[in-house]
């Protein structure tokens, strides 16, 4: 059975994204088929420092293996899963700086492996959705869905969402504008690429 993680990209604390992220995993979960697993994975559970390894990513092989256990643990959930749904804020116009250092640390775990970006943020995310999509697709040679899911917090909710509440205005908002279509959309693109 083919596994597919939903990978929450925020490590900040309080933190919205693991609330978006079970939004987006129910909503996938509701459309995948008895053949696919999927599974949450939150990129602050790894406690992953600034990219420290001494060898770098591309290089990694038998005779020139990670050497953190961090790094090694980090690598072991990433490979263990076919597909993969990012979960990931906006920050000062690009992606968060855990999602980078946690991206920074993979390389031969994922090429030619079907990933799909969902960005929130104050206006969907758009910018971090683009910079880490266009580095899994040309950096890490992912096949990146293109259905790209970008969810704008309500005006309403802004301050809740910055404390780590999603709002009820904003979940309304996202199914009146099809963001729940959308999902669906993009995952089907995953399991598309998984063949």
């Amino acid at each position: 059975m083919a596994k597919i993680a939903i990978i929450i990209g925020s490590t900040r604390e309080p933190r919205v994204g693991s609330s978006i992220a079970s939004w987006v995993e129910d909503i996938i979960k509701s459309e995948a088929s008895s053949g696919v697993e999927v599974e949450p994975l939150s990129i602050a559970d790894f406690n992953l420092p600034v990219f420290d390894e001494p060898v770098m990513p591309a290089t990694v092989s038998d005779t020139n293996p990670l050497q953190k256990e961090h790094s090694k643990k980090w690598s072991a959930a990433i490979s263990s899963f076919q597909g993969y749904v990012f979960v990931i804020p906006e920050y000062n116009g690009t992606m968060s700086g855990g999602t980078k250092n946690a991206v920074d640390y993979l390389y031969h775990e994922i090429p030619g492996k079907p990933v799909a970006v969902v960005s929130y943020g104050i206006q969907g995310g758009s910018r971090a959705n683009e910079h880490l999509a266009w580095s899994l697709e040309n950096v890490l040679k992912m096949k990146v869905a293109a259905t790209r899911v970008t969810l704008p917090f309500a005006p309403a909710d802004i301050g809740s969402s910055v404390s780590g509440t999603l709002g009820d205005e904003t979940k309304k908002q996202w199914t009146e504008a099809g963001k729940k279509e959308e999902i669906v959309k993009a995952f089907g693109e995953v399991k598309a690429g998984l063949n």
